[in-house]
């Protein structure tokens, strides 16, 4: 990756994507209406309302848990035949506890991968996020924070991957003499940063071995 370093590369088979898929199931019912502004208006809207709710709600020892394979598992352990799970409904779960669950499960797929990692004797002190849900869901941010028990730093660049390619091609153009010179002109700087809860970091601990617990019995099923 860069001189002296070197670049581990993992991922989840979904996690913006899961977001999108609940919003589809709630908005079945849509589906006999002419596409339009009206509709769109709907659909735009129907995810800022379950954010507004579910960021209000504190998360719970007994909240429902959910296992975000919804498209199978890829770090660690790939495997695309595994299906998501989620535990813990009741008569009176909400779709915003729904959607906050699967919020959560998303942070406990990223966390699951940063444990491997760390269990590879990794030592791992911070994120770095960047994409379009790092700039505009803090509720996601603040939860993964939560749940990493670790700060989460944003990058300002609205094309950061595109920005590091252009820092390569700086210095194979001699621009630059090396990557670092190109990185202290070109780098981007951090417009936001989340740190964790004390106290919600305690109880994702918890809902967190739930979280292992019902993997292990997701796996037995499929």
């Amino acid at each position: 990756m860069l001189p002296g370093f070197i670049g581990f590369e993992a991922g989840q088979s979904a996690f913006g994507d899961i977001y999108a898929w609940f919003r589809k199931m709630l908005a079945w019912t849509l589906k006999d209406i002419p596409e339009g502004e009206a509709r769109q208006k709907v659909l735009d809207g129907m995810l800022v309302e379950l954010t507004r709710e579910a960021q209000d709600m504190e998360p719970s020892e007994d909240g429902v848990v959910a296992l975000d394979w919804m498209n199978g598992r890829r770090t660690p352990d790939a495997d695309q035949n595994v299906k998501g799970a989620v535990a813990g409904l009741t008569l009176g779960t909400s779709a915003p506890e729904m959607f906050r669950a699967l919020v959560e499960a998303t942070a406990f797929g990223s966390r699951r991968i940063v444990e491997h990692m760390k269990g590879q004797g990794l030592r791992i002190d911070s994120v770095n996020a960047i994409g379009g849900i790092s700039k505009k869901a803090p509720f996601v941010m603040q939860t993964l924070a939560d749940v990493l028990d670790m700060p989460i730093r944003v990058v300002r660049s609205e094309q950061t991957c595109a920005l590091g390619a252009a820092m390569f091609a700086a210095v194979a153009a001699g621009v630059y003499k090396d990557i670092n010179e190109a990185t202290r002109h070109m780098g981007s700087d951090i417009e936001a940063e989340y740190r964790p809860d004390e106290k919600r970091a305690l109880i994702y601990e918890k809902l967190y071995k739930k979280y292992l617990e019902l993997a292990k019995l997701a796996e037995t099923i499929n």
